[in-house]
């Protein structure tokens, strides 16, 4: 159980830049949502939401390696804590290209997955909480500092990025699990 929970917040958070284009949904009308890409009638999954917002290519490409892309389009629901491209970009020389060799999945599913928490975590049940135990399995702490929202050591950039399955928080840095 507690390694599907893991796959589960692991692809919930990868898959939110993975999701396939081929959507039921071709609607044009903006119904103020406040979904990234805004542009459907209604939010579509955690990943849908991921791919509409184009700055998160690299944790889609990390959910796919990781297999964890109809984890997050599932029922959910999930909390994601989604590092931008930005973000990974910020990590030493390399470190995303060996995470995303196949012989590194279990090291990227184990990172992925601490950047999900299980259940739907708005804002407002944030700024209430000092820590949150992660599908991963070791909890992120959580502190508001100055007006701002930590996860650990990375700020929450954008919240409440509401899916059908959950709500996404953008983070400005990737979450690295305890050893």
């Amino acid at each position: 159980m507690k390694h599907f929970l893991k796959f589960t917040l692991l692809a919930c958070t990868l898959g939110l830049a993975a999701c396939s284009s081929d959507s039921d949904d071709d609607s044009t009308a903006d119904d103020g949502s406040g979904a990234m890409g805004g542009d459907a009638a209604a939010p579509g999954d955690i990943v849908a939401v991921a791919q509409a917002a184009g700055s998160f290519e690299t944790l889609v490409a990390a959910v796919t390696a990781a297999d964890l892309v109809e984890t997050l389009q599932g029922p959910g629901p999930f909390t994601v804590f989604a590092p931008t491209d930005d973000a990974f970009a910020a990590l030493p020389a390399g470190t995303v290209d060996d995470l995303l060799k196949p012989e590194n999945k279990a090291q990227l599913t184990a990172v992925l997955t601490y950047h999900v928490v299980a259940g739907k975590v708005t804002a407002a049940d944030v700024v209430k909480l000092s820590d949150a135990k992660t599908v991963q399995g070791a909890n992120v702490e959580i502190a508001t500092m100055d007006g701002k929202v930590m996860i650990n050591d990375a700020t929450v950039v954008t919240a409440d990025v509401m899916a059908k399955n959950g709500v996404i928080h953008v983070i400005d840095k990737v979450l690295l699990p305890p050893q």
